[in-house]
């Protein structure tokens, strides 16, 4: 029994000196997330290496582009002045901005082990707290139109999930499935922020607002007040005809004064004070006045 153990314990033997030496890592937290402008640490552990002073290398992964984060013993990138290495291995990040969010590739080089190389990747995502958003209410629509209530936001990650209110009453996405808006008939998307009424009523007037939300907190937009009022068909039949009715005096006014000649008259009376223009080569008549002038003048001479 004792030479059968032999084989075995030599093999135990065998594996247990070739794991010596084999560098490996390990993380804490391979998908941490944080809010945007607080501080994280990317996790990288070495658990076995027989290399006293192994290279450490990490990298940023983003939009398919690898850039050096840590390399020649100092932060590289738009990360300098905003990180360090924490112990010999791990990552720790001040101020994290949204173009934080990538994947992070922690490398590990050990000269002295029988496995030389190991990494883990960890991916970071920052939450970005929305802003508040933009909503567009129609001031004032008729009853029994067609109305759209319009809400957007494009700073917060993730995209943020919209919701209406109404006199600070939270609108259902569809008015059939609550009885307390069984009056109404609108459709409400949470993910892109719309309100449609396909056929307004009265009851729908009120102050209207919307707040967007996603994990890192939420904002909401100023109140705007939204009315409904009824179309008066009686009072713009009347006011049309009234119209028509001053159109028709003028026209029948102007007719008659046609008809009376008071036009063509002004224009022959203007006619009638036009000097005529004198002709030219027409010999002017000699006056007695003139004659006697003439007469008085050469007996002078």
């Amino acid at each position: 029994m004792a030479l059968r153990r032999r084989p075995a314990l030599a093999l135990l033997l065998l594996l247990r000196g070739c794991l010596i030496g084999a560098v490996n890592l390990k993380s804490s937290n391979r998908n941490p997330v944080v809010q945007e402008f607080e501080s994280v640490e990317l996790s990288c552990i070495i658990t076995d290496s027989q290399t006293n002073d192994p290279r450490i290398e990490w990298k940023k992964i983003q939009d398919e582009q690898t850039t050096y984060v840590f390399f020649d013993n100092k932060i590289q990138g738009d990360l300098a002045g905003r990180a360090e290495l924490l112990g010999k291995t791990s990552l720790k990040i001040w101020n994290v901005t949204r173009t934080d969010s990538a994947l992070y590739r922690c490398e590990v080089v050990a000269r002295h082990d029988r496995k030389e190389i190991d990494e883990i990747v960890i991916e970071l995502t920052v939450q970005v707290k929305p802003v508040p958003p933009v909503c567009r209410v129609p001031r004032a629509v008729p009853v029994g139109k067609a109305a759209t209530l319009t809400c957007q936001e494009g700073e917060g990650y993730p995209r943020p999930h919209y919701s209406w209110y109404r006199n600070d009453v939270p609108l259902p996405t569809d008015s059939r499935a609550n009885p307390r808006f069984r009056n109404s008939s609108f459709l409400f998307n949470p993910d892109t922020g719309t309100l449609v009424f396909s056929a307004i009523h009265k009851e729908d007037s009120g102050q209207y607002y919307c707040i967007a939300s996603n994990d890192a907190g939420s904002a909401r937009c100023e109140e705007q007040d939204m009315e409904v009022y009824d179309l008066n068909i009686g009072g713009i039949i009347g006011g049309v005809l009234v119209v028509l009715t001053v159109l028709a005096l003028i026209t029948v006014g102007i007719c008659c004064a046609y008809r009376r000649g008071y036009f063509i008259n002004n224009k022959q009376n203007g006619e009638s004070y036009k000097n005529p223009g004198k002709p030219d080569g027409v010999n002017y008549i000699r006056t007695d006045d003139e004659g006697d002038f003439r007469h008085k003048s050469s007996f002078v001479i």
